[in-house]
């Protein structure tokens, strides 16, 4: 389903994808200058996570070409936004002086498996940017590199590499959402090519 240009869905999707990328960001920042334990980078980790389904959901609209993998891409990202917001939830636990769920056994576990799907979700929506060419193959090959370092940049707790993958995450997708949206509007001002008999 692609939505039609200019559309309510059409501004909301976009809007969502740029602000879960800002506030993911601006929660490494946090995260970076305050520890990983911060609860202002929580919070704004929270919610950047929140809207991570709508974010998926925008770019795989870019994959008319590839539809099973737009769908298993979609399935998979919106399963690991669920983990993203767990590791919300588990760093103001912990920044509170509960329990680390990272650390924690039995039904904690879940929240690993479920934050992996994030990154893997993403990966899968940037190869498929890659192999159909709906956007320059810079923005999608941001979106891999980044899909790639994320969990490395999370496991190994590196905050500046953390904030570098979330600018990069940012400027890949922003550029091709409104690339996009750009060729979309410019493939419908295009005048239909008429046959011409003589």
């Amino acid at each position: 389903m692609k939505p039609v240009i200019g559309s309510p869905l059409d501004r909301l999707l976009t809007v969502s994808l740029l602000l879960s990328l800002a506030l993911t960001a601006v929660s490494s920042v946090c995260y970076a200058l305050s520890g990983w334990n911060d609860s202002t980078g929580a919070v704004l980790h929270i919610l950047g996570a929140a809207l991570g389904p709508l974010m998926i959901l925008r770019v795989a609209t870019y994959l008319d070409g590839a539809p099973l993998l737009a769908t298993v891409a979609l399935a998979v990202g919106v399963v690991g936004s669920a983990g993203v917001v767990g590791y919300g939830f588990n760093t103001i636990e912990v920044a509170l002086g509960g329990i680390d769920l990272v650390d924690a056994t039995g039904a904690a576990v879940i929240i690993k498996p479920l934050g992996l799907c994030w990154p893997l979700g993403l990966l899968l929506l940037g190869v498929g940017l890659l192999r159909t060419g709906s956007v320059p193959r810079a923005y999608a090959a941001g979106l891999v590199l980044a899909s790639v370092v994320f969990p490395v940049s999370r496991i190994a707790n590196i905050a500046w590499l953390a904030v570098a993958v979330d600018v990069v995450l940012l400027v890949s997708l922003a550029a091709a959402a409104f690339g996009e949206r750009a060729a979309s509007r410019a493939a419908g001002a295009t005048p239909p090519v008429t046959a011409v008999s003589g």
